[in-house]
């Protein structure tokens, strides 16, 4: 029997994400033995946890079969719920002695009271086996994400701490990987020498949607690129590891980002934005800081834009484009790979003549292939056509993805803290320079696709 025991159980991400992808999981069969646990500050009844926790698996339970339907029921059966104040000395070490072990403790809580509960705890007071799951953000900086670094490995090796990226799936990791290392017509061009530019979009059409509480002292530096998009730059960069084990595959990541940095002059290699008033699909949008809860003093970026050099033999002088932004017009999820043009085309060609793109879309994960082929009428004339392919996709939700490895004590998701680490590092100059208003903050209307010069603006030369 394993336990799981949710700290934040009344809090939103439980409801909303977490007992909806356990729920997936257990009704695909996963989680074969489990006890569920809450735990939170609010004074539920069992009844209220009870009521959570069915409601959460009532649309799973709609598509599962018979012995899926068994296995959630009997979870949500047995589940119980704690109140408890888990900064206060003592109550969430006393409710770990109770528990069946091993015991994965999942902090849906806000960073700094996760950190504070894990400053509270003495090694003594985790029992063996423990795994320790923490969402985002890994501290505030590379300095804070080291001292949490330092308190989670006072209490647990670092292969039992799992840092949830919930933004790269499996299915989606592994399509990456897949797509660059099983074909031999793709691998030997994937350099300097052939590629101009790789860009990395990650637009949304959202706008706060209430979340100021957060997002207003984070930003889209630090809430989207910090961590998801310079993950997924890594993973388009990386040297092909020796297998897909968690070793192998986190040590090659590592290895990117150490020789990743944003150079300055910022004003060149970053950009930053806040949306204005303006409309999406028909709906009103308030300018962002008359927001509820925002502080226009704290000049919050809603639109990120960073050039991203990677000094390495592969990498040297290609430009990665990462960019992520709020309330645009378009969404768009994805990687754009950018070929440097033939060298030379035979005269007597007409038509396009421009570089082939690779484009990986993301949520649903997809893959288009821009290429020049022959017209028709006039077989001299080139066309632009593009190559089109829907790639595997899992049969999990997201959060369902990070349970399933943290349940099986696999890893291969987690962001391991050396990376942590280096994601700071690599933006926090960055931070500091727009701090100092180093970088005007531009403004862009709500519901248009970009800021006048701004996609795609940044140095790429």
């Amino acid at each position: 029997m394993k336990t799981l025991l949710i700290l934040g159980a009344s809090g939103d991400l439980t409801g909303r994400l977490l007992l909806p992808g356990l729920a997936r999981l257990v009704a695909k069969g996963g989680a074969g033995g489990l006890n569920l646990v809450g735990a939170g500050s609010d004074p539920w009844s069992p009844a209220e946890w009870q009521d959570r926790v069915h409601a959460a698996f009532a649309d799973a339970a709609g598509g599962a079969d018979s012995a899926g339907k068994k296995a959630l029921t009997s979870l949500a059966k047995a589940t119980t719920y704690h109140q408890l104040d888990v900064t206060a000395d003592g109550p969430l070490a006393s409710l770990l002695a109770e528990l069946e072990g091993p015991v994965a403790v999942y902090f849906a809580l806000p960073p700094h009271v996760s950190q504070k509960a894990c400053e509270i705890l003495a090694p003594r007071q985790v029992p063996a086996g423990t795994r320790l799951v923490m969402e985002k953000p890994f501290g505030s900086g590379e300095e804070s994400a080291r001292q949490l670094n330092r308190t989670l490995l006072n209490l647990v090796p670092e292969d039992h701490i799992h840092r949830v990226d919930h933004f790269l799936g499996k299915a989606t990791v592994l399509n990456i990987l897949g797509l660059r290392f099983a074909n031999n017509f793709l691998e030997p061009v994937w350099n300097r020498e052939h590629i101009a530019q790789v860009e990395i979009i990650f637009d949304e059409d959202l706008a706060l949607e209430g979340r100021a509480r957060y997002y207003d002292s984070a930003g889209a530096l630090r809430d989207m690129i910090q961590s998801h998009l310079l993950q997924i730059m890594a993973l388009m960069a990386i040297e092909p590891p020796a297998t897909l084990g968690e070793r192998d595959l986190r040590d090659a990541i590592a290895a990117v980002l150490r020789a990743s940095s944003i150079r300055p002059p910022y004003k060149t290699s970053t950009r930053r934005a806040r949306y204005a008033a303006g409309s999406i699909d028909g709906r009103k949008v308030p300018d962002y800081v008359k927001e509820e809860g925002v502080d226009p003093d704290r000049n919050t970026e809603t639109l990120a834009e960073i050039r991203v050099d990677i000094d390495n033999w592969r990498w040297k002088d290609v430009p990665f484009i990462l960019r992520s932004g709020k309330a645009l017009g378009d969404k768009r999820k994805e990687a754009v790979v950018t070929f440097r043009p033939v060298p030379h085309l035979p005269k007597g060609f007409s038509g396009v003549d421009a570089p082939n793109k690779l484009r990986i879309g993301f949520g649903p994960d997809t893959l288009e292939l821009d290429v020049d082929v022959n017209g028709p009428g006039d077989i001299f004339s080139l066309d632009r056509t593009t190559l089109n392919a829907e790639l595997n996709a899992s049969e999990l939700l997201p959060y369902g993805e990070v349970l399933e490895g943290v349940l099986t004590g696999d890893p291969l998701l987690s962001v391991r803290g050396d990376t942590a680490e280096e994601c700071w590092r690599i933006v926090e100059p960055v931070l500091r320079a727009w701090s100092r208003d180093s970088v005007p903050l531009e403004e862009y209307e709500a519901g248009t696709n970009a800021p006048d010069g701004l996609a795609g603006s940044v140095r790429s030369e």
